[in-house]
Parts: C-alpha cells; structure tokens; sequence
C-alpha cells in the first residue's frame, strides 16, 4: 500500500503538470505535507486515483494551470464528499466530524498558481541549463574516454553529449548551485525593465513557425547587462533582455556583437604598455592619414571627423576615444600578434581576420563579442592582470548530497600588475571631465574608485560601456536585433546612445550598492604596484628630459611600468630656432630672410623627429602640433587658418613666408 501510494497519479498540481505520489499531492494541491493534512484535505486527496484528471482541481499546463471553474470543480468535490461518507458508514469518523467536514470550504485551501521558475526567470534558468548541459556534456565524454580537443572541434561529437547531457541533467534528481545573488539580480531587473529611455522601438517581419505566416513582431532597443565578481569569476547578476517571450536570446551571454571603442585599452593600449612602446603619458599622433590596405584605401577619422589634435598624451587618447591615435599606435604594435591577448582572456569567437586587420583596434571584429567575455577581459584589469573566468554553477550535487561537479578558480596571467594598474589608472580618466563616460559620476549616488570604457560601433549599430571597480565588473550594451538599425541619427533630438549606457549602468550600480554594498565594496581602491613609478619626460617625444625641451615648457611626468620602459634616452627632438613673425604667426627664417626680420631664440623641433612620430603612414605634418594642441606653447609655428609647423620642408616654409610678406 505504501508503495502503491507513492507512485499512483493524482491528477495535476495548481500549475497544470502532472503529479504521482501522495506527498506530491499533498505538496502541490494544497502547498503542505501529507502528514499535514486536514480531514477533508486528506479525503479529496484519497478520492483523486479514482479519476484523477476529472477530479483534480487544477487545469492542465495547455490551458496555463491554475484552477478550473466551479462546474469542473464540483466532482472533485463529490467525490470528496463520498469518501468521507464512506468513513462514516465503516467508524473511521464519527458523526460530528463528517458533518464538521462535508461543510468545510475545500476550495479555500486549493493552491493559487504560480509562476515557475522558467515563467518567473526565464532568462536564469535557460542559462542554468545550458550550462549544467555543457559541463555533464564534458563531464560524460571525458568518462568516455573522448579526447578534450576532439571533444571541441567536432561539432558531430559535441552535439551527441550534448544530447545524453540533457537527459542526464533532467532525470537524474540532481540540485544546481548558482553563483546568482537573488536578491541582487531581482533588483537590477526591475531597474532595467523600469528604465525609460532605451529609445524607439521599431517592427520587424518574421515567420511565424507554427503557421508558416509572416508577421508583424516589435523589434526594440535590447540590452544586455552582466555583473562578475572580479577575484573569483562568479557571475553575480545580469539582465538578458527586455522580454524572453519576445526574444529568448540572452543578451548578456549569447549575443555577440562588435565592441567599438572598448576594444582599445584590451587590444591596443594595454598590450603596447606591456610591450614597453609606451607609458600612460607616452606622446601619440591624432593626425590623419590615408593608406592603402590590400587593394583598399583605408582613411579613418575621429568621432568628429574633422578633429585632429596633433601630439596628445595616450592616456588623453583613451580617455577621449580617439581612432587616429589609437590605430597608429596599433601598427606599431600589430606585428607583435597582440589579438593573443584576447584569445587569453576567453574571446570565443576570434576570427583570423582579427589578427591582422587594422580595425579590430577599435572594435571591427569579423563576429564580435558577448557582454559577459568583454566585461570578464576588463576585470583582468582590476585582477592584476590575471584573467579569472567567469561561471555561474558553482556545483552540482545527486539526489543523495554527493558533489559530482565543483568550479575551480584557475587564473591565467595576461598582463603584469604594473600593465594592469596603469590601463586601470588611465581608465580612471574615462569618467573625469573631458573623458567620454563624464557623465558617470553625475548620474551615480556614491564614490567608487571606478575605471570604464564606452564604445559605440559604425553607424551607432552597438552602445558600450564596461566599468569596474577592486570588487566587480559591470557590462552593459545596446542595440537591436537587426544590426543596421541605428540607435542615434544626428539631428533628430534623440539623446545619444552614450548619454543613455551612462545613465543605466549607473543606476544598476546605484541599486547594487544599495542592497548588496558589502559586495560592491565601495570604499576599496585600487593599489598602486611598486613596479609603477611616476617620471618626466619630454612630452613631445617621450624621451628623457633635455635642457632645451625643459627651456620649452614640454616637461611632464606620468606613470610608467619601471619593468619594461623608463624614459632615459636624451630628447633630440629640440632645436633653437630663429623665426619672423607675420600677422602674429611665427616661421621658422630662413638664410635668405633679411635679418631685420628675424626674431633670435625661438624653439623648433627638427625633421628626424616629425618623420619619427608620423612614421610609416605619414600625414600633414602642418597637424602635429595645430592651435589647440597642449604642446603648442613655447613651439614656434603658423597660426593661420592652415598651421604650419615651423619645421617643416624648406620650400613649404619658403611659399609661405614669401606670400605673407608680400
């Protein structure tokens, strides 16, 4: 009888899922334990096995559970009713208490329906599957002896795992622990689905599969949003999307997408601090240039296409963006395979093309990335430069408690703590007046020692912005799903896609902190490794400090990693220079102007060093240093509507000098 009881069905539970078992039963028609049980409660239980789908309370999950109507309920009632009778007759009951229970309300005791967990978090317990299938996958085929390379190239053998894993994960009684802080992945949820400026939502033709129709479906701004804790990997909250029935993709974990700008301090910046080419405050070129790439020519501009700021510190170059400086410095460094940097720090889906293309230094992948391997690349830098893979089962336990699968931290050293501690100093910038993400600390309520990048891609496709703090990581994109829709068209009053990540990557900071403060660690700050030191140099050219360069007002210090680069070769790139001054602009003189013309002492920089700085792919050397330069003090050169260095080929000088005297 025990057994019997334990395996019978008893209709469905207030969900609409079939049910065995009397403890089940119990469970999910009245949400208590068998023992539990009320006399008419343990009577309309008993009189369920009878008939148990006319006499259940609750509908079936195609019609979407929950409860029946008064007519459909009403046999279960009676039969109810029958068995308690029945009790009666045979003196299991007395008179009294049949009739306390044929009059007792059954119905108030019947479950209300809930949402389940898939209903309720849709996006977490897609993720949690995926993921416990990926590791039982692993987990079977390593048990089958199948080698791990084999195992991840063959897609055949994969795909076979991945079947028994399913299988294995959902009849095998096991329990899921994830690193998912409930509380705080509620929280920043709620945030992003009351955020009211994700922008216009437009519509979009799709096929219905069950019918074959074409219809019409919104096609929104989505977001994607992933919060890591930085020492450990552990995935502590995301947001997937604005709506799972509208759009199961994951946004934080499957999507991937082209990460603009915030490429540049993981691909370039970083890895040319690690190479020694340059320091935080090293001098790098914001002057156009036009090249030829295969049969190609290739002219890339600023966000303001005009812009041209000349020699410019890199930090200032990070800090604002900027895609001149940031490609020259690229080409100084591409040969060295820099893009094995990011197959370090877990980009899944490297292309070849990534590897020698000169605009993946600005985020034009031949695929792209997720949030999740962007936001875990720039928590290498809060590490230390170690990557810390990110994770989100931290172990699995069978039915009878024992551990078949725990995570285990393994670090990966990318970048040197010195490398690490300089792009995060610089990155600090980000967020300061002037950088691209000042509006950071205008939008937040608290004060974090925080380091961020933005990014937007071609054509405002993709919005970016990745920020960290000693304590975690936080990622955010947006963009649609058609990438040819653009988030931003200049000109028609909408706010722009940067203004908009600033404000909700705030505001999920904001509430993280509010409810979970010990884990953003606010007060923390990042320490400065005794490898990083603070020198001056010449700021023109990096290298150490001259008389004349000091003469000249050029010096400046900034960070260095004392390891790889120190600035210790002389600056040559000083020289005195006379000059004339006409229409209050300096040139240079030359041996033919009359000497009542010429103004002794002036300072001027020599050709070997423009051609040094504007290297390979040249450029108007007039641009270097043009009026709005920092640099521009102290250096003699034309201030007319087209500036001219004061140094440059002599018969240039000479046309001008002659044309603005007569």
């Amino acid at each position: 009888m025990e057994a019997y009881l334990n395996i019978i069905p008893y209709g469905r539970n207030a969900m609409g899922q079939n049910i065995a078992g009397i403890e089940t039963a119990a469970e999910g028609i009245f949400g208590i334990p068998a023992k539990n049980l009320n006399l008419p409660q343990a009577a309309y239980i008993a009189g369920i096995p009878q008939a148990p789908f006319a006499y259940t309370p609750f509908l079936s999950s195609y019609y979407g559970g929950g409860k029946k109507n008064e007519k459909n309920i009403k046999p279960g009632i009676d039969r109810m009713k029958t068995v308690l009778f029945r009790m009666k007759e045979t003196g299991y009951i007395t008179e009294k208490q049949y009739e306390e229970a044929i009059n007792y309300d059954i119905t108030k005791d019947f479950r209300e329906k809930t949402l389940r967990a898939t209903e309720r978090y849709p996006y977490l317990t897609q993720e949690i599957q995926e993921r416990t299938k990926d590791i039982f996958a692993e987990m079977l085929a390593k048990k089958d002896g199948i080698d791990p390379e084999r195992f991840e190239e063959d897609d055949k053998v994969k795909g076979k795992y991945k079947i028994l894993a399913e299988r294995e994960m959902r009849t095998g009684g096991y329990r899921i622990y994830s690193t998912i802080d409930k509380t705080l992945y509620d929280e920043m949820n709620k945030v992003a689905e009351e955020f009211e400026y994700y922008g216009f939502t437009y519509t979009r033709e799709e096929k219905d599969l069950s019918t074959g129709e074409v219809v019409l479906k919104d096609d929104p701004v989505q977001v994607g949003a992933i919060m890591l804790e930085n020492n450990t990997g552990r995935i502590l909250s995301f947001v997937g999307g604005r709506d799972h029935q509208l759009m199961a993709l994951n946004h934080a974990t499957q999507a991937f997408r082209q990460n603009g700008s915030s490429m540049k301090p993981l691909l370039v910046y970083a890895p040319a601090i690690e190479y020694g080419v340059i320091g935080a405050g090293s001098p790098v070129v914001d002057v156009k240039f036009d090249i030829k790439v295969g049969n190609d020519d290739w002219s890339p501009s600023n966000y303001y296409a005009d812009l041209e700021n000349g020699i410019i510190p890199a930090r200032k170059a990070l800090s604002e963006s900027l895609n001149l400086p940031t490609a020259r410095l690229y080409n100084e460094i591409i040969d060295k395979r820099p893009a094995e940097f990011l197959k370090k720090m877990n980009f899944t889906k490297l292309h070849a093309e990534d590897y020698v293309n000169y605009s993946t230094s600005y985020g034009g992948m031949k695929i792209g990335v997720s949030v999740e391997e962007n936001t875990n690349a720039f928590a290498t830098f809060a590490n230390g430069g170690k990557f810390i893979k990110s994770y989100i089962i931290d172990r699995i336990e069978d039915m009878n408690g024992n551990i078949v699968y725990q995570h285990e931290v393994k670090p990966v050293d990318v970048f040197s703590p010195e490398t690490a501690y300089i792009i995060t100093d610089m990155l600090r910038d980000v967020v300061k007046p002037g950088g691209t993400g000042q509006q950071v600390p205008g939008f937040m309520n608290f004060n974090t020692d925080l380091a961020a990048k933005t990014g937007t891609t071609n054509g405002y496709g993709d919005a970016w912005l990745v920020g960290y703090n000693p304590n975690v990581s936080l990622g955010l994109w947006f963009g649609y799903k058609d990438h040819t829709r653009k988030l931003y068209t200049r000109g028609t009053g909408q706010m722009h896609p940067t203004t908009r990540t600033t404000m909700l990557f705030s505001r999920l900071l904001n509430k993280a902190n509010e409810v979970k403060p010990d884990i953003i660690g606010a007060g923390d700050s990042f320490k400065q490794p005794e490898g990083v030191v603070s020198k001056p140099f010449c700021a023109i050219s990096g290298l150490a400090p001259s008389e004349a360069c000091s003469n000249a007002g050029l010096i400046r210090s900034d960070l260095f990693n004392s390891k790889v680069m120190l600035p210790t070769e002389p600056d040559d790139s000083i020289i005195d220079a006379s000059y004339v001054s006409v229409k209050g602009s300096r040139y240079m003189s030359l041996p033919s102007t009359p000497s009542e013309f010429i103004v002794a002492g002036g300072t001027g920089v020599s050709q070997s060093y423009i051609d040094r700085m504007l290297g390979s792919w040249g450029g108007d050397a007039s641009k270097l240093f043009p009026s709005s330069s920092i640099f521009s003090s102290g250096v003699v050169w034309g201030r007319n509507s087209q500036p001219t260095m004061l140094l440059q080929r002599g018969k240039r000088v000479n046309r001008r000098f002659k044309f603005s005297l007569d």
